[in-house]
């Protein structure tokens, strides 16, 4: 598992499954516009990233403005060291590059940014910082970069792949994929003043190697994923209340999904859905495709989608985004009509619709770490780690 996560962390190459480990990538403006008339979807290319100084490999989710401007990053590319960047895009499809990472300051930006009344973002590194242990940054309206916190790749954890989440009060709350005792993972949360407090230290029978970030409800209560570890050491839901008390809400076992990468998202009556990367009823991946999962308030699964591989998508890694009407909106690293990855919606009765299939033109193997965008008008943002003009990733939109 160690090997083959930071094999891919440090060179950005495609990864695939052995014997239960992270199956894939840890893995101008003349648009690029594919219209699919049995869904009537458009995706239009909004920036192919060049490969060098403007960035290279964005796996995260984007962060959308009020006025329409797209902010995210990139794992690698900017100058001096090649070490990622923060980026925004306009809506005219002008990029500018906001920050690139030096390797002191940070290095290797997997997740999205989340963003506070006065513009300021806040994200996180997967190496670099004062130990190579990984960081939390914020970057204010003029472009200014401050590390909030550094981490030691200790007990205070190691590898932070996860968006975070803020309270009013200004904490910011996330997780990380190794650290403290056995490299398991932990919950932490850092305060205004930069004080970093270990919320849960995993250690594998409670989940192990949390990479996504964390969903907050409204009492204050914590949830989110684990890749592996729980009862089966396939992955689990965990949740953790504001008096810090942790629970194991479910343990995969593999036909009800494994391996989840993927974040959560939360209704209003409490429901958590996610997806697990591979798992489910489908015998035409060697482990299971990936499914669609859903958690009630009593800790009760129900598997909502089986992936089946070709051409309906298989292995998600994004996190979902739900709509009004209870649709699921997520994208599959692989799969679809070439191979290269979809962009899916899932309806409220549980029938699975592919919206894109990405060529490789207009994008190739969306990670998405924290999931796609989506705007009132009900279009979808999000970004590829490869395809584009010169290959080295795009950013999309998906019209209704």
């Amino acid at each position: 598992m160690t090997s083959t996560v930071q094999r891919l962390c440090r060179m950005g190459i495609r990864r695939r499954a052995a014997n239960g480990t992270l199956a894939l990538a840890i893995l101008l403006l003349s648009p690029v516009v594919t219209t699919l008339s049995a869904q009537a979807q458009t995706l239009t290319v909004l920036y192919s990233f060049k490969g060098g100084a403007d960035g290279v490999q964005p796996y995260a989710g984007l962060l959308r403005d009020a006025a329409g401007n797209l902010y995210g990053t990139t794992y690698s590319g900017g100058a001096p060291c090649n070490c990622g960047t923060v980026f925004k895009l306009d809506a005219t499809g002008k990029e500018t590059v906001l920050h690139s990472f030096a390797g002191g300051d940070g290095q290797g930006p997997a997740a999205g940014l989340i963003r506070d009344a006065a513009g300021n973002l806040y994200g996180t590194t997967q190496y670099g910082g004062a130990s190579g242990g990984g960081t939390v940054f914020k970057l204010d309206a003029t472009g200014k970069e401050t590390v909030l916190y550094s981490f030691t790749a200790g007990a205070d954890g190691a590898l932070p792949f996860s968006r975070l989440v803020r309270d009013a009060a200004g904490n910011l709350y996330g997780t990380t994929y190794f650290g403290d005792f056995c490299n398991c993972g932990t919950v932490f949360k850092l305060d205004a003043t930069g004080k970093e407090t270990v919320l849960h230290s995993f250690a594998g029978r409670d989940g192990q190697n949390p990479y996504a970030g964390l969903v907050r409800g409204a009492a204050g209560n914590l949830y989110g994923t684990t890749a592996v570890g729980g009862a089966s050491g396939q992955g689990t839901v965990v949740g953790l209340n504001a008096a810090g008390k942790f629970k194991v809400l479910h343990s995969f076992a593999g036909a009800d999904g494994a391996n989840p990468y993927a974040g959560l998202v939360r209704d209003a009556a409490g429901n958590l859905y996610g997806a697990t990367q591979v798992g489910g009823s489908s015998n035409n991946c060697s482990r299971g495709c990936g499914t669609v999962f859903k958690l009630d308030t009593t800790g009760a699964e129900t598997v909502l989608y089986s992936f089946t591989g070709p051409p309906d998508g298989q292995y998600p890694f994004a996190s979902l985004v739900r709509d009004a009407a209870g649709n699921l909106y997520g994208a599959t690293f692989e799969g679809g009509a070439s191979g290269k990855g979809t962009v899916f919606k899932l309806d409220a009765t549980g029938k699975e619709t592919v919206l894109h299939s990405f060529a490789g033109a207009d994008g190739a193997y969306p990670v998405i770490v924290g999931g796609l965008a989506r705007d009132a008008a009900g279009n979808l943002y999000g970004t590829t780690q490869y395809g584009g003009a010169s290959d080295s990733g795009t950013v999309f939109k998906l019209a209704p």
